[in-house]
């Protein structure tokens, strides 16, 4: 049903990777920063990881406005950018893991899950 959908209208793509980067950039900087204790990642880490998430709104949603055709090479480049936003995260769990709380894994175990699970719709999106 998903891909059915995004197959008829792939630019709506780019408006749930834009929002969805923004809800990360939100949860980032302003929850996890703000209640830091719970989840145990460095604040200049959550400042970076959230200041990325930002310019991955930014991106998608300028192409949701922008774009009428020829978006695959567009939807190409975020997707790319999401898969290394993931390596990327992955990395910095294992690497600061002694001082992360349960919660702060679970949630970027379930950020990369989530991230991983649009990475794959986009690309099913591609080969229509």
């Amino acid at each position: 049903m998903i891909f059915k959908y995004f197959k008829q209208s792939p630019i709506s793509l780019f408006l749930v990777d834009g929002l969805g980067a923004l809800l990360t950039a939100f949860l980032l900087f302003v929850i996890m920063s703000a209640f830091n204790e719970y989840f145990g990642m460095p604040q200049r880490i959550l400042l970076y990881l959230a200041t990325t998430a930002a310019v991955f709104c930014l991106y998608s949603t300028t192409c949701f406005f922008l774009l009428k055709d020829h978006w695959q090479p567009f939807l190409k480049v975020i997707i790319g950018a999401n898969l290394l936003y993931c390596c990327l995260t992955m990395g910095l769990v294992i690497y600061y893991y002694p001082g992360l709380t349960a919660l702060g894994v679970s949630y970027f175990v379930a950020e990369i899950f989530v991230i991983i699970g649009l990475v794959f719709v986009e690309l099913k999106t591609l080969e229509a």
